[in-house]
């Protein structure tokens, strides 16, 4: 069944949780951010992340102006929440973005020329460290010609892990308490650079760099 008139994102909702989530990652985690120019203004972007906490998407979506879609599981999608998460411009899937159906909806997405947030891991990370990637995702790559910009999470793991109901907190105002939040974005990369490269490589030159975009995000944290 067809989202209601409703249910369709809203731009309002969305600068308006864009500013409380900033203010409130920035009052309660010391989160810090940079290469937010580095997001082309307009046209399909494809952004990869890696995936460290429930905390994910708000805090890459806090590092760059531009209206993000974000990918979230069916089950989300229910009552007065999942009506929410619809105007924050989120769409339904079976996994995060990786399965056969969240590979259709990202190409969907991108098509209508928005910038899209993927997590190509497929699930939280069990150690804080770049699990390896899904293979679904050079499926997608291999169909695309937006731009990939790779994106850098850290201390989202301090803070949130999969093993917490609450997160751990690190106010600004305060001295550190390793729960510091950190996001680096890279420049853009094009699609057809993994494209030409055998399965494995790519998946593992493609893991790297969000190693290297993480270490970027793990420097500017604040430290104790």
């Amino acid at each position: 069944m067809a989202a209601s008139m409703r249910d369709k994102p809203s731009w309002l909702l969305y600068e308006l949780g864009f500013w409380l989530w900033r203010i409130l990652l920035t009052w309660a985690f010391g989160y810090r951010y940079e290469g937010s120019r580095n997001v082309p203004a307009s046209g399909p972007v494809l952004l990869l992340a890696n995936h460290q906490s429930f905390l994910d998407p708000p805090i890459v979506g806090c590092a760059i102006r531009r209206r993000l879609c974000f990918l979230a599981r069916k089950t989300l999608f229910r009552g007065l929440f999942g009506r929410l998460i619809r105007r924050l411009n989120a769409v339904p899937v079976d996994q995060e973005g990786v399965a056969k159906e969240g590979l259709k909806t990202i190409l969907e997405v991108l098509k209508a020329g928005q910038a899209v947030l993927v997590f190509p891991e497929g699930e939280r990370t069990h150690t804080g460290e770049v699990q390896p990637l899904k293979p679904g995702i050079l499926l997608l790559i291999k169909h695309i010609e937006a731009p990939i910009v790779l994106v850098g999470i850290a201390g989202a793991f301090d803070a949130l892990p999969r093993t917490r109901n609450w997160p751990k907190l690190s106010p600004f105002f305060l001295p550190p308490t390793g729960a510091d939040l950190a996001v680096s974005i890279q420049k853009p990369i094009p699609a057809a650079r993994y494209r030409a490269l055998p399965r494995e490589q790519a998946l593992a030159e493609l893991r790297e760099e969000l190693i290297r975009a993480k270490e970027r995000a793990e420097r500017l944290r604040r430290k104790s």
